[in-house]
């Protein structure tokens, strides 16, 4: 690179590329969790009538679209902006701004929502010590981890996935041994497929509304893209991947647990424990304590994962001006990492984990599940956006046109448009609340998103 009078200038410290596709599949195995459905797999149980494993498989489906277009986006655009840059480029500046801006809330809130998880279940443990000095510790652990660069959370998080499918191996053994010592009808391998007695289409499509969230966070995958050695092949290839993996090893999970709890409703007030009064009747105490350790170090992955995932979006936004260059826009040049964003993100996630706890008591718990659809009401506005814009590339730029690259982002839109709409009325407030407060920020800043002002940027190093 040359200035205007010909002198040769330094090339500009950019993200470091050392992940390959089992990488990439990893972290998002980590965001996701291995355990992803055992948090819901009460509430969903309730609502489908026991035949969980039915919606987790409808719901892997139905996010296989959205997936097919996050990669097919990645290819044209292989950029740690994700979501904001695909709109962005394909659309307009404002509405890859918006899009970005929902990206945000999801980001944030799911490390938020980690901390104090974690923080909750690290009290059962040791409960001699407080809340407020669990988060702190879980902030500054995660803070500390992600700031060691790329490679060292690729390793971690490769380890926390380990121990998590061998946790998750040994409640199928379990199970296995349970099974055999039950007595059991013709169909009694069928019925967490499908049970006469209890089937009905209008609790399966509850059902499925729920099973979606096992497979948010699959996204993330994209915001490595300027990390990746290949990004062109392996971004797409992961994401759809991961969001296979997910929907096989969530299916075999909940199929055990029904083959050991059947139909029947739990506890409206034990919902959230569900998974872990199943391993208790698969395994005993042992299991039952092993269930809850387990979870605990899977929401520590994923709070690990997700603010990794969202320094980079925010690195991405703020080197396309979105969002304060100065700041969210630069990269430490030793460990070649988003510093800023990172420790910002953790500051958000202890000061949030915090305030969810104290309204969380004033409204007697009702704060996590609303901070959960608000994760969601983000996650869902990304959906949309990417599949908006694949529909668009296809019908601009591609040479071969086919009714698939028309069909899948269709598809994919209506479904995530369906979800979305159907979030509960605070989430919404507080959903539309935050897009309001970043749309009129971002019209000030860009002085009613002039595309010159806001830009979309993939590197240059791509083959």
């Amino acid at each position: 690179m040359a200035d205007d009078q010909g002198n040769a200038q330094p090339k500009p410290i950019g993200l470091h590329r050392t992940l390959g596709l089992w990488n990439l599949i990893i972290i998002g195995m980590v965001i996701i969790q291995p355990t992803a459905p055992m948090g819901i797999y009460g509430v969903i149980s309730n609502k489908a009538h026991g035949h969980v494993v039915t919606t987790i498989l409808i719901a892997m489906v139905a996010m296989l679209f959205t997936a097919i277009s996050y990669g097919r986006m990645a290819r044209v655009y292989p950029s740690a902006g994700s979501a904001y840059t695909y709109v962005g480029q394909e659309m307009h500046s404002a509405a890859g701004y918006i899009v970005g801006w929902g990206m945000v809330m999801d980001y944030l809130i799911n490390p938020l929502i980690c901390t104090a998880f974690c923080a909750k279940a690290a009290m059962n443990i040791l409960p001699g010590l407080s809340f407020y000095v669990w988060i702190l510790f879980f902030a500054a652990f995660f803070s500390w981890l992600n700031l060691r660069g790329i490679k060292t959370s690729a390793q971690l998080n490769e380890a926390l996935c380990a121990g998590m499918v061998v946790v998750v191996l040994l409640f199928l053994g379990c199970v296995i041994h349970a099974v055999l010592h039950i007595h059991h009808d013709p169909g009694f391998f069928t019925h967490p497929f499908y049970e006469p007695g209890s089937f009905q289409p209008s609790s399966i499509f509850a059902g499925t509304s729920v099973a979606v969230l096992t497979y948010i966070g699959f996204d993330a995958v994209s915001t490595f893209s300027e990390e990746v050695r290949d990004p062109r092949r392996n971004i797409m290839l992961a994401t759809v991947l991961v969001c296979l993996i997910t929907g096989v090893l969530s299916g075999l999970e909940v199929y055990a647990a029904q083959l050991i709890w059947g139909s029947k409703p739990f506890p409206s007030d034990q919902v959230e424990s569900a998974f872990a009064m199943v391993s208790r009747q698969a395994g005993g105490a042992i299991l039952f304590q092993i269930m809850n350790f387990t979870l605990l170090i899977a929401n520590m992955g994923s709070g690990m994962g997700s603010q990794l995932a969202a320094g980079r979006l925010l690195y991405g936004m703020g080197r396309g001006n979105a969002l304060p260059k100065s700041f969210f826009g630069v990269i430490e040049p030793k460990r070649r990492i988003p510093r800023n964003n990172i420790l910002a993100v953790g500051a958000f996630a202890l000061v949030g984990a915090g305030l969810l706890e104290f309204f969380s008591n004033k409204l007697g718990g009702g704060a996590y599940e609303i901070g959960a659809e608000c994760l969601n009401f983000g996650a869902f506005v990304a959906f949309m956006g990417v599949n908006a814009a694949a529909f668009v590339h296809h019908w601009r730029h591609e040479e071969r046109r086919n009714l698939g690259g028309y069909v899948v982002p269709t598809l994919g839109f209506v479904i995530c448009f369906f979800i979305w709409r159907h979030l509960s009325f605070p989430a919404q407030v507080l959903g539309f609340t935050w897009m309001g407060a970043g749309i009129l920020y971002g019209a000030i800043r860009t002085r009613g998103f002039r595309s010159e002002l806001v830009t979309f940027e993939v590197p240059s190093d791509v083959a």
